[in-house]
């Protein structure tokens, strides 16, 4: 449906009648036309008896699940609500006289003028959201790779939708290069991988990882190496400590609707392909069961055959401790293919993305680098569900996901909404419109716009972790899932941060409900005149947008739907539980 949208869109635009008579306005709601009936499309495909067990397609490029489908039912909701709250500016067209001028010229002119946003994001969207949800479904390190780089390039383009803002310019190139980087240590790793197993598809590369035997030891080797390499990509793209150094500058210079489609989108996609991967590979080069010995005589290929001071002294990496096999003593020289390489790397940087996402995010003033940070901080959390790799964790990793991407959204979207109110403000004092960048411009709001900065608050506090919000939940069953499977030091950092990085959202929550003096209100002045934030019509141009009641009804609902999410948990807990026992026992 996607992809026959993109042509559809693509044939409009080539046709001058439909390109002159057709405003960005409307390409924004066809586009979120076609994101309801793909996710309607997809629920009626849950009936088929046969994506039951699984469906391969193009070869086995891509591989069709139940989960996959709820997943990218789930991506399709989320970019039509986004795309509901696209601004939609019509520029004030000054009177065209000219005698010199023809009619069909003068006609032109008020149409290039007329229009403030270029009608191409319509299909960049939808390219990005094709991207996505093909990476979801990805069964093949060519289709995986294909995937990432159709979402990302799109992502390029829309961080540079302002072509008149030098921040935004500035910020999209910066993101294409970075992510440029990214990608080629993806590729990197998919052809060390190729080059070592000859192979691509990712069932192969789960028959081989479930391997024993003394003959496949360079070949898992080589699959560590390249899944390593995978990973660390993967993590560069959804900014996780400590590669985190370019999420900030990005979505502070991008516009706060492309931001949205930042912190949201693409990470959802690139989260559940991680998941994916760790939940089939587990501790690369075989599970404990499946643990590949060498010795200087040969090699044992089950170590749960071995007497169990043996095991002991595997588990506990101790070559010394080990007892006699088959009359041989293993010496120190003799190693053991299976370390969980990718578990430590995943709380390596689970750690640091804790620590950095909630210390630095105190020392911002700028809204949207702030919550870069906390995003940081949340991703630290998701990461330490998906290295446990037990079924609780992994449950409390879908949920995680599920409740980040409901209260970010409206945090963004109720940002949105304050800058378009403030921006028919401003229309009167003749200023030019902009986001809302610092944290003090937030100040005393409350007092003009009580039902958005009650909402707003309402969404900080959950990203807090305030009971009995639905945020509280989530941090609650990943630190519960993280103790009761050892992780004592991990957890107890992570509630210290969580304390932490409260702070600065109790801060923000205060400035709402603090009234404004008049050396503040100068101060405030002084930052709309200011040219390093960005102008969203990229001109001088008085421009006026209205807040829809599309727009005012999405935020309500998601603000419901998180303070009372207490009252009714069952349906979304069950649904994250039957999918993370799916992951393991289908």
């Amino acid at each position: 449906m996607i992809f026959i949208s993109i042509l559809t869109l693509i044939v409009a635009k080539a046709l001058p009648v439909l390109n002159t008579n057709i405003s960005s306005v409307h390409f924004t709601r066809i586009t979120s036309i076609v994101f309801l009936i793909t996710g309607y499309l997809i629920i009626n495909s849950l009936n088929l008896q046969s994506i039951g067990s699984g469906l391969g397609i193009y070869s086995g490029l891509f591989h069709i699940t139940q989960i996959t489908q709820i997943l990218e039912l789930f991506l399709f909701i989320i970019g039509g609500l986004i795309l509901m709250g696209w601004p939609q500016i019509k520029k004030n067209i000054p009177f065209i006289s000219s005698l010199n001028n023809s009619a069909i010229e003068v006609k032109e002119e008020i149409q290039n003028k007329g229009d403030s946003y270029s009608t191409d994001y319509s299909l960049i969207v939808l390219f990005s959201s094709l991207g996505s949800a093909l990476l979801i479904s990805s069964y093949d390190l060519i289709s995986l790779y294909l995937s990432i780089e159709l979402q990302s390039f799109g992502l390029y383009v829309l961080s540079t939708l302002y072509r008149d803002s030098e921040s935004s310019t500035a910020a999209g190139l910066k993101y294409f290069l970075l992510g440029g980087l990214s990608s080629c240590i993806i590729l990197l790793g998919a052809g060390i991988i190729y080059s070592y197993t000859g192979i691509t598809n990712f069932e192969s590369l789960y028959l081989i990882n479930s391997i024993s035997d003394i003959n496949q030891q360079y070949i898992i080797q080589g699959l560590s190496l390249g899944l390593i390499l995978i990973f660390v990509g993967f993590l560069f793209k959804i900014a996780a400590a400590p590669l985190h150094n370019w999420s900030p500058d990005v979505y502070d210079g991008t516009p706060t609707i492309v931001t949205i489609w930042l912190t949201i989108i693409p990470k959802i996609s690139i989260l559940i392909i991680l998941l994916e991967l760790q939940t089939q590979l587990g501790i690369i080069g075989g599970t404990i069961g499946e643990t590949l010995i060498i010795s200087n005589t040969g090699y044992i290929s089950n170590i749960l055959n071995l007497p169990l001071n043996v095991i002991e002294g595997i588990l506990s990496l101790n070559v010394q401790n080990l007892a006699f096999i088959n009359d041989n003593i293993i010496s120190s020289s003799s190693y053991i293919l299976g370390l969980p390489v990718i578990k430590n790397l995943l709380l390596i940087s689970s750690f640091l993305s804790l620590i950095i996402g909630s210390l630095l995010g105190l020392a911002q003033t700028k809204i949207k680098r702030l919550l870069a940070y906390s995003t940081i901080s949340h991703i630290g959390f998701l990461l330490l569900a998906l290295a446990i790799n037990s079924e609780q964790s992994i449950d409390s990793f879908i949920f995680y996901i599920l409740q980040y991407t409901i209260t970010n959204l409206n945090i963004f979207l109720i940002i949105l909404a304050l800058t378009y109110i403030n921006n028919n403000i401003a229309k009167g004092n003749n200023l030019n419109i902009k986001d809302l960048s610092y944290i003090l411009e937030f100040k005393g709001l409350f007092f003009s716009n009580p039902l958005l900065s009650l909402s707003l608050g309402v969404s900080l506090f959950s990203m807090a972790g305030i009971p009995p919000l639905i945020g509280f939940f989530s941090k609650q069953f990943v630190l519960y899932s993280s103790i009761q499977n050892g992780y004592y030091f991990i957890s107890i950092v992570a509630i210290i941060v969580s304390v932490i990085s409260a702070s600065y959202y109790l801060k923000i929550i205060k400035l709402l409900f603090t009234l404004t003096s008049d050396q503040e209100s100068i101060e405030l002045l002084e930052i709309n005149k200011e040219g390093d934030t960005d102008t969203i019509n990229g001109g001088t141009e008085v421009n006026k947008i209205i807040l829809t009641n599309t727009h005012s009804f999405i935020i309500s609902t998601l603000t419901l739907s998180i303070i009372l999410f207490f009252i009714k948990p069952s349906i979304i807990l069950n649904s994250t539980q039957l999918l993370s026992l799916s992951l393991f026992y289908i």
